[in-house]
């Protein structure tokens, strides 16, 4: 589990990270969101000692992390760093073998991943003749050739197009699977609604927000329902204490101004017809990233 406690960091008089602190658990996905400038990849080049910390710590399973700790990362930047005359699969070995792998070992590993990330065809076209999305791919293959313990990357889904989404996705929750700390940044908020197990929110070098999206959701929920029964629920616009956002006959999301408004409103659907479902309506990523930033 990675750990980031009290992390500051100033250019001169502009404090760009100001008491930053957030869990990276194993086995999850922890997506990292938050506007332009607002501190996550200065947090990530922290956490990979690219930068240094100006207070605050980051440990790995309760202790400091250390150099030796930093091999068994992977980190893919924003900014693509791959040799574009080189092969993909030269260029995946090679990196392999910086790791210590041999020739053989290398070439297994670097052809599985690539295989996987859908690659498996352009495995000797040069790198500067692929798709951007498929350079994307091949710098994912990077990150990942090592099995590292903790994988960190910077916009994972740039460029990529729904299918490449899909398939990357998948293989970032299968190394979560099997045991690794996952954080990954994205402007996409449905991809990282859609993906995370835990999120954090950034803004303005602060942490706005921390925890599972699950218990951030529900944090956040307003009191908002929606009522689906096979009546007319017309008669909700003329309850005290609801105000109706949505209708169509026996649909209806509405607003409760509390939490006995909403039995009430339940209690007199049951008695006007058969409801065939009564729920709150959780808020989406957007909705909450809206809220905490302002």
């Amino acid at each position: 589990m990675l750990e980031l406690n009290g992390i500051t960091k100033s250019y001169g008089t502009r404090r760009v990270l100001d008491d930053v602190a957030f869990t990276v658990a194993d086995r999850r996905l922890t997506g990292f969101v938050g506007g332009n400038g607002a501190g996550k990849t200065t947090t990530m080049r922290i956490i990979l000692g690219v930068l240094a910390r100006d207070g605050g710590d980051v440990t790995l399973n309760g202790t400091p992390v250390t150099a030796a700790d930093r091999r068994r990362f992977g980190y893919m930047p924003e900014e693509r760093g791959l040799y574009p005359k080189m092969r993909v699969l030269e260029h995946i070995v090679y990196l392999a073998r910086l790791h210590g792998f041999s020739r053989a070992d290398a070439t297994t590993r670097a052809k599985a991943l690539l295989e996987e990330l859908g690659l498996g065809e352009r495995l000797n076209d040069n790198v500067e003749t692929l798709s951007l999305g498929n350079q994307q791919r091949a710098q994912i293959a990077a990150a990942l050739v090592h099995d590292p313990e903790v994988l960190i990357l910077d916009e994972p889904f740039s460029g990529l197009d729904p299918l490449a989404v899909d398939v990357v996705a998948g293989v970032l929750q299968s190394r979560a699977g099997d045991g690794a700390s996952v954080l990954f940044s994205s402007h996409q908020l449905d991809v990282v609604e859609r993906l995370c197990d835990d999120l954090v929110i950034i803004a303005d070098g602060t942490i706005r927000a921390a925890g599972s999206r699950d218990g951030l959701r529900a944090e956040h929920a307003l009191n908002r329902f929606e009522l689906v029964s096979s009546g007319d629920a017309g008669w909700l616009r003329s309850e005290p204490g609801v105000d109706v956002l949505e209708f169509d006959g026996g649909y209806a999301v509405f607003d409760a101004d509390s939490d006995e408004t909403a039995q009430r409103v339940l209690r007199r659907a049951v008695e006007t017809g058969d409801v065939a479902s009564f729920a709150p309506r959780h808020p989406s990523l957007a909705q909450i990233f809206k809220e905490v930033i302002q």
